[in-house]
């Protein structure tokens, strides 16, 4: 299946030395694939698409992290 390699190609891709606009790419990258598998999935029911999918989510739950910097730091 082509979406799954891309998922996998996706995810083995390093996130470091990333610009905000290259992490706001693959933040909406990440969701679209994961939307797209999330369709797959509902009609085959297959485990090893959930896993995809929760690696998928921590990946892109990690970059928005980034994005968002640290919190202030109240006093």
């Amino acid at each position: 299946m082509e979406l799954i390699e891309k998922a996998l190609e996706f995810e083995s891709r390093t996130m470091s030395n990333m610009t905000t606009s290259d992490r706001v790419e693959a933040s909406r990258e990440a969701k679209a694939l994961i939307l797209s598998i999330n369709q797959v999935y509902k009609e085959t029911k297959d485990p090893e698409l959930m896993d995809i999918m929760k690696r998928l989510t921590a990946k892109k739950q990690k970059i928005e992290k980034r994005l968002k910097g640290l919190p202030p730091e109240t006093i």
